[in-house]
């Protein structure tokens, strides 16, 4: 029978990571029980949940099996073998489901990557469709296996991650940085995402003590094996493919599905600039939009760099569409579209007609004159302020980008303006 099983919630902050463990009980599986079927796949959650450990993302991978009861006993082993048991915020879960059930975990799948669920939903689920399952401790990671096994994937991508040897968990990776530029020099857009140009940072090596030596994104098979073979780094131990749903934007909410905003979601929102762009301590910059929903603050954090740039050239009555996180009743900006310019009119002294220079006033109520010229003008001229702004796509630089938010380089849209 083909069984997809869902794994999530067995890292913590001080090491292990989910796709090392689910890599770990896909190779007991093929040794012990039947056949892996596939690439496994990377489901990244709503990344704004507060329980998150780090990215937020849940393994799921189908397999062949002949007992399912085997099946919970091989992966039940792993997990207690190599889970961040000890850690008091780790809860981990996993699932056992039919292929031909896996569909009908559609819905759950869609609210964990857009909204806020609770496990008590989880176990709803499970027990309405007798789901097998493991829960230890609290099981949170209940809600990410079913949402790893349900999604359904319209756009993806891949990434390739290289594990390293046990021995040198929690050191110090070792690697040619200047390797991985060259890397994505030739293989942009192909690759993306794994270094920041602008930057000057390599950003698909963790800092993490996590067993991930790196994680190249890309869009094909063949472009993460040329990417393996380009980078040079300290010995990998074990490699994996994963489709993700890594840069596709799936977390978004269109306004048009809600009737109110709430903190923990991500939105794409259309609205005018009320109030303009201003900076707090730390290099934060705020503005705000009146959208269907009334006034929404806005915000480009520090990290983001030279994104922040771009904001603080918003001028009152600019219309935009912005795509981010709700947190404290402020979207924390993922990238921006600037729809339409306002127009900005200043008055300024007349010009002389004989020598182009600007008059002077000529007194209160007395018009303005040319000193040299002797010549004389009744009012002040309107002139467009030309903007420095122009219209299109804005992001936030690779440094900066979460694994959901999709880059500029894969939007088909006009105006794209990449940060890379």
């Amino acid at each position: 029978m083909r069984v997809w099983v869902g794994i999530d919630d067995t890292d913590s902050s001080r090491g292990m990571c989910t796709t090392y463990l689910a890599v770990l009980a896909m190779e007991r599986v093929e040794r012990e029980l039947g056949k892996v079927i596939g690439f496994p796949r990377l489901i990244r959650l709503n990344p704004t949940i507060p329980y998150k450990t780090r990215g937020n993302g849940a393994v799921s991978f189908l397999v062949e099996v002949d007992d399912v009861g085997e099946l919970v006993d091989v992966v039940n082993e792993v997990i207690i073998e190599h889970a961040m048991l000890d850690d008091e915020k780790t809860n981990p879960g996993a699932v056992f489901v039919d292929e031909e059930l896996a569909v009908k975990l559609k819905p759950f799948a869609d609210k964990a990557i857009k909204d806020v669920l609770q496990i008590d939903e989880a176990l709803f689920v499970i027990g309405k469709y007798f789901i097998p399952h493991l829960r230890h401790k609290k099981g949170r990671g209940l809600i990410g296996a079913l949402a790893a096994v349900g999604a359904e994937l319209e756009d993806f991508t891949l990434e390739l991650i290289a594990y390293r040897y046990p021995e040198r968990f929690g050191t110090e990776r070792e690697y040619d940085e200047e390797s991985f530029f060259d890397m994505d020099y030739e293989l942009y857009p192909q690759t993306f995402d794994n270094v920041d140009w602008c930057n000057d940072v390599v950003v698909c090596i963790p800092n993490t003590p996590c067993p991930v030596l790196y994680g190249i994104r890309g869009e094909s098979v063949e472009a993460l094996y040329k990417a393996m073979e380009s980078v040079k780094t300290e010995p990998v131990d074990r490699r994996m493919i994963f489709v993700t749903n890594h840069a596709t934007d799936m977390h978004l909410i269109g306004e048009e599905e809600v009737h109110r905003l709430e903190n923990y979601r991500s939105y794409r929102l259309r609205g005018r600039v009320t109030l303009e762009p201003y900076d707090i301590e730390g290099g934060h910059v705020f503005f705000e939009i009146d959208t269907k929903f009334g006034s929404v603050k806005c915000a480009a954090f520090e990290p983001t760099k030279q994104f922040r740039n771009v904001i603080r050239l918003l001028r009152k009555g600019d219309v935009v569409e912005v795509y981010g996180s709700m947190k404290k009743d402020t979207i924390n900006l993922e990238k921006i579209q600037i729809v339409e310019l306002a127009e900005i009119w200043v008055e300024k002294n007349p010009i002389c007609p004989s020598c182009g220079r600007r008059m002077e006033s000529a007194g209160r109520g007395q018009g303005f004159r040319c000193k040299k010229c002797r010549t004389k003008a009744d009012e002040k001229l309107r002139e467009k302020v030309e903007r420095e702004l122009q219209p299109g796509f804005y992001e936030v630089p690779p440094s900066a980008r979460r694994h959901l938010s999709k880059p500029l380089i894969r939007m088909n849209v006009e105006g794209r303006h990449i940060f890379r």
